[in-house]
C-alpha cells in the first residue's frame, strides 16, 4: 500500500520536530541532523568522519533521547574483543545453564567510536549485527531489537594503529556525512551555554522507539516512479564508467539510494520521489562506495566529485514527477 498524503504530512512533522529537537544539542548543524535522521527512518546506519570533539557522541545521544530508546557508546581500540560489543555467555552453577549476557550494542542507536581502530575480526562482529539485526552466540540467535541504528565514526586525522574498513563494510553503511566545525556564531552560542554540563539534562522525547518503527515502515511505501528507478541505474551505471573509478556503485548501492530517496520525500511531506530527492542524496549515499583509480587520487580526484560530474552528466526523467 502506498503512503498517502496525510501520512506523509504527518511524517514531515515529526521529522522536522525531532530535527528542532536535536539541534537543541547540536547546534547549527540541521543538514547533517537530517541526514543521520533519514538514516535512522531508511532502517540504516551512519559513517561519520569527523575529527575528534565535533559532537559525534552528541548527536548519538541526542537522537536516542528524542525517540526515547537506549544509547551506547563503544570505544574501538586494538585490544577489543568481539565479545566486549556482542555479549557473552556466562556458566550459572546454581541453574547448572549458561545466560547470556548481551554486550553494549544490544541498544537503539549504538555509537561506534573510531571503529577503525579495532581488528578486522572485531570490526566484522559489528557489522554482521547491522546487517542481520541480531547476535549469535553459542549458536543462539539474540534479536538486538527494533529500531537498531550504529553511527560509526572515523578520525581522518591520525592514522597510525588503524584498520582501515574494506570496501564490502564501507557498503553496509546507508549514508556516510562529517559533522564539521561549527561557524563564528554558532561557536559563540555554543560558549555562552559552556557552564551548562557537556551531556546535560536529555531534551523530552517527540516520538516512542516503536513509533520511529512504525514511520520507517510508512516511509518504505512512498511511490516511486519508473523513471526515478531508471535515474538511479544510469546514475550509479555512469559511476562505474567513470574513467576515475576502479570500482562504482553496486546494486546495493542503488538500492539504499532509493531507500534513502523514499523517507527523504516523506520528511518533506511527499508521498512520492522526485529527481532532486536523489541529487540531495547522491553524495551520502554513493561516496563512500566508490573505489579510485590510484593515478586520480593522485591527481587529487574525490569521490565526492566523481558523483558530482555524474549528476551533471545524467540528465534526470523529464517524465517523473516533479521533474
Amino acid at each position: 500500500m502506498t503512503m498517502t498524503s496525510e501520512q506523509a504530512v504527518r511524517f514531515a512533522d515529526v521529522f522536522d520536530r525531532l530535527t528542532a529537537t536535536i539541534e537543541q544539542t547540536l547546534h547549527g548543524k540541521a543538514h547533517v541532523i537530517r541526514l543521520a535522521l533519514v538514516a535512522l527512518f531508511s532502517e540504516g546506519h551512519l559513517l561519520l568522519e569527523d575529527a575528534p570533539g565535533t559532537g559525534k557522541t552528541s548527536l548519538a545521544r541526542a537522537i536516542a533521547d528524542s525517540v526515547r530508546g537506549s544509547s551506547s557508546r563503544i570505544q574501538f581500540t586494538p585490544d577489543l574483543l568481539p565479545g566486549d560489543i556482542t555479549g557473552v555467555s556466562v556458566y550459572d552453577q546454581r541453574s547448572g545453564a549458561f545466560d547470556f549476557h548481551p554486550g553494549p550494542v544490544f541498544a537503539h542507536v549504538v555509537l561506534a567510536d573510531e571503529i577503525n581502530r579495532a581488528s578486522p575480526k572485531t570490526q566484522a562482529a559489528l557489522l554482521e549485527v547491522m546487517e542481520e539485526g541480531r547476535v549469535t552466540v553459542d549458536g543462539v540467535s539474540h534479536p538486538v531489537g527494533e529500531p537498531f541504528m550504529v553511527i560509526a565514526t572515523q578520525n581522518p586525522i591520525e592514522q597510525a594503529g588503524t584498520y582501515r574498513l574494506p570496501e564490502a563494510q564501507l557498503d553496509r553503511f546507508l549514508i556516510k556525512t562529517s559533522i564539521g566545525y561549527p561557524d563564528h556564531a554558532t561557536t559563540l552560542r555554543i560558549l555562552a551555554g559552556a557552564t551548562e554540563r557537556a551531556h546535560g539534562e536529555s531534551k523530552p522525547a517527540v516520538i516512542t522507539a516503536e513509533g520511529v518503527t512504525l514511520l520507517a515502515s510508512e516511509a518504505r511505501s512512498v511511490h516511486v516512479d519508473a523513471a526515478i528507478n531508471d535515474y538511479v541505474s544510469r546514475l550509479v551505471q555512469a559511476t562505474r564508467d567513470a574513467e576515475e573509478t576502479r570500482l562504482g556503485g553496486s546494486v546495493r548501492a542503488a538500492l539504499a539510494l532509493v531507500r534513502a530517496a523514499k523517507t527523504y520525500a516523506a520528511s518533506d511531506g511527499r508521498h512520492y520521489v522526485i529527481p532532486d530527492d536523489v541529487k540531495a542524496l547522491a553524495g551520502p549515499v554513493l561516496a563512500h562506495r566508490l573505489v579510485l583509480d590510484p593515478e586520480a587520487e593522485f591527481d587529487g580526484v574525490t569521490a565526492l566529485g566523481v558523483v558530482s560530474r555524474v549528476l551533471l552528466d545524467v540528465a534526470p526523467p523529464e517524465d517523473a514527477p516533479g521533474a
